[in-house]
Parts: structure tokens; C-alpha cells; sequence
């Protein structure tokens, strides 16, 4: 199986949007340099951000989100982004009334089930777990492999924080990758075991 991976943009002190769920300037060195990083050409970085990030996103087999992303996206209009091959949603609820069966899009109870569900999808390929509540979750739950952060300069002063609600602590190896991109900072930690 793939390993599993909390990601996200976030700010220097650890949010990774504002108390409205606005990301403010989180995302802003997606769009500040010259290499095109996917497809939609919308999305532009300098190319150490890409030999990174491209390198990482055509490993990903599977994304884990919550409800709450998922809500807000409107469920992407069912088409995973990024190229993603399946989006795991962890919900209470059923998928929208009127979704589309056969969207990539698969709705589970609990982290535990939606990383089962994910590394079934996924095989040997990475299990993406969106940053934030669910992130922190299944950290907590003692299945998270990795964590990469893309550490953008700003301070947000409170907001959604990285890893949630998590309340205990969890040791990480010393980050085995430091890339300066522009206006970015990407950093991978192992999680000690």
C-alpha cells in the first residue's frame, strides 16, 4: 500500500484558511511563476516548486476530504482536482441528493473506513488526506505516514488550523525536504513511530 500524506498550503502560524474559510494568500504561489503545473494552465509556479510539487501529485492515487470541503467545492461538479483518480468524502451523511453514481466520489463514515477505502483505491500510489479537521483526525488515529506542508509568509493571527483540533502530541522526524520555491517553503516530515 501507498503511504498516506496529510497536505496543505498553510501560514507560518499554522492555519490553512481564515475564520470564514477564505486562504487568503495561501495559494498565491501557485499563480506567481512561469512553469505550468497542470493541464488548465491556470496554475503557475517557478519550476523548483514544480520539479516538487508535479513530482508529488502524479504519485497521489486517492484524496481523503471532508464534508465541509467537499460542501464548499460543490464536490468539484464531481471531477477530482489535480488529475486525482477517486476523492474519498468522510461524511454522516449520503452523497448530495441527484450526484452522479459514477463520479469518482466515494462517501464514508469515519477516517478510519475512508482511509481503508482510500488505500483500496489507491494501491501502491499515495493517500492524500486534505489538511485541517479530517487531516488532524487521522493523525490522531495513528495512520498517517508523512506530512507536507507548503509554508507560505503571512500570518493569519487564528483561523482553521493545520491539524485541526488534535489535543495530543505527535513527534515528526526532522523534515528530509526543505525546497525555497517563490513565496513558498515546502517541507516533508516523517511521522516518528
Amino acid at each position: 500500500m501507498g503511504k498516506v500524506v496529510v497536505y496543505s498550503s498553510v501560514s507560518v502560524d499554522g492555519f490553512v484558511a481564515d475564520e470564514n474559510d477564505q486562504p487568503g494568500p495561501l495559494f498565491d504561489w501557485l499563480s506567481n511563476g512561469d512553469v505550468p503545473l497542470d493541464e488548465s494552465g491556470e496554475l503557475k509556479v517557478s519550476q523548483t516548486s514544480y520539479d516538487y510539487t508535479r513530482a508529488y501529485w502524479d504519485q497521489i492515487g486517492a484524496t481523503i476530504v471532508g464534508r465541509h470541503v467537499f460542501d464548499m467545492t460543490d464536490g468539484w461538479d464531481g471531477k477530482p482536482p489535480g488529475g486525482i483518480d477517486h476523492v474519498v468524502v468522510v461524511t454522516h451523511r449520503p452523497a448530495p441528493e441527484g450526484w452522479d453514481p459514477e463520479a469518482p466520489f466515494h462517501f464514508v463514515d469515519g477516517v478510519e473506513a475512508a482511509v481503508a477505502k482510500a488505500q483500496e483505491l489507491a494501491g501502491d500510489r499515495v493517500v492524500e488526506v486534505a489538511a485541517g479537521d479530517v487531516g488532524g483526525q487521522v493523525l490522531a488515529a495513528g495512520l498517517v505516514d508523512e506530512v507536507r506542508m507548503d509554508v507560505v509568509p503571512v500570518v493569519f493571527g487564528s483561523g482553521k488550523r493545520y491539524f485541526g483540533s488534535v489535543d495530543a502530541q505527535h513527534l515528526l522526524e526532522d523534515p528530509d525536504v526543505v525546497i525555497q520555491g517563490n513565496r513558498v517553503l515546502h517541507l516533508r516530515y516523517r511521522v516518528r513511530r
